[in-house]
């Protein structure tokens, strides 16, 4: 198995098109561009069917690096994972989060496991097999190829697994009618729940969190299954889903280690202490003299009963905003303050993700040896 070391840059923008921070550290030799493999970025859009912030963000940086790499922008984008989480409400701040991966020498005297990154793609699905059992399907077979790749040889070694994921539009959904197939729904909005729903139990299958043995009608039904490390997010740029497995492998050099925990719902405070303590930190300001904190990556939905530990909330009857941008912005509010700054991921929309209302929460930290 060869040996990798993953590197991890935070950088601010000032608006979905600002790729300066980025250019910056290609220029001054921090970051190598051919060395990169995933883009996970939170743009200041609505997060909903019309974000146009998110393939917009995508097509500035895939233009920024074409000449970087001798490739065009298209081929940029085939290159390299692009995630991008559309809505920082309340105090997130927009921001990318850039990996990369390079052949490297496991040091001597390197002990434990550390930080390994691996991508992978599943084919391009039909409008119709959006939100059912083919998605799911091809999303376990990405998760273990993404593992493969990653180096990760056991399922309790990966902590985080970011998905993007297509969702329905009119044309779309026309297309599948022309050929005599009905859509798990009509409603582009309601599709972009189907899609990261069955994208996160083809996780949970992967990982053995749940059995295989799934069907059509358990999506957005049976909230008893999901899985604890899934990270699902739609979008209107493409018709495949992109996998990402972050975890920890021996086969790693990397400075850096990943763990996670579970929020029960979007008040749980206690979880996102638990995923700060799994890598050595504590709350804010942190004190580790041999640890810092990278990022934390969070998923977070208003739970479907309307309540929040007995008491009503009212996220889903608000018709002026969203209830995906009022999770956000709760949960972003919440974990910001524990970890002392806002500009973490927090991505909006956990069907199946978690427990119904609640979401993982994986922490990365940086180690000084």
């Amino acid at each position: 198995m060869r040996t990798t070391s993953v590197g991890i840059f935070k950088v601010a923008t000032t608006g979905p098109g600002d790729v300066s921070g980025l250019m910056a550290m290609i220029g001054s030799g921090a970051i190598d561009p051919k060395s990169i493999l995933a883009i996970l970025g939170k743009t200041e859009g609505n997060g909903g069917v019309n974000d146009f912030t998110r393939e917009y963000a995508v097509a500035a940086l895939c233009t920024a690096l074409a000449p970087q790499l001798g490739l065009t922008p298209y081929e940029v984008e085939r290159r390299i994972a692009f995630v991008m989480s559309g809505g920082t409400e309340g105090v997130l701040s927009p921001h990318i989060t850039v990996f990369t991966r390079r052949e490297a020498e496991r040091p001597a005297g390197l002990t434990g496991k550390r930080l390994s990154i691996g991508m992978a793609h599943t084919r391009d699905f039909l409008p119709e097999e959006l939100g059912r059992s083919a998605q799911i399907t091809e999303t376990a077979k990405a998760v273990k190829a993404a593992m493969a790749d990653a180096g990760i040889l056991e399922p309790a070694d990966v902590h985080f697994v970011q998905i993007k994921c297509p969702l329905l539009t009119s044309e779309r959904v026309a297309a599948a009618t022309a050929r005599g197939n009905k859509t798990a729904t009509t409603s582009s909005y309601s599709s972009m729940a189907y899609s990261r729903g069955a994208s996160a139990l083809g996780v949970a299958v992967a990982l053995g969190e749940i059995s295989s043995d799934v069907h059509d009608e358990d999506v957005l039904r049976r909230y008893d299954l999901f899985s604890k490390v899934a990270s699902t997010s739609s979008g209107i740029e493409l018709m495949h889903n992109v996998v990402i497995v972050l975890g920890n492998s021996a086969s790693s050099a990397s400075a850096f280690e990943i763990g996670h925990a579970v929020m029960g719902d979007a008040i749980d405070a206690p979880a996102v202490v638990s995923a700060l303590n799994s890598v050595g930190l504590g709350v804010a300001p942190q004190t580790s003299a041999d640890r810092a904190l990278v990022n934390i990556f969070a998923k977070a939905e208003a739970s479907p009963d309307g309540s929040v530990r007995g008491f009503r909330h009212t996220m889903l009857e608000d018709t002026d905003i969203s209830s995906t941008r009022h999770a956000r912005a709760a949960v972003g509010g919440l974990i910001a303050g524990l970890a002392g700054t806002g500009a973490v991921y927090v991505s909006g929309g956990a069907e199946h993700q978690g427990p119904a209302g609640g979401g993982p929460v994986a922490v990365i930290a940086r180690l000084s040896d």
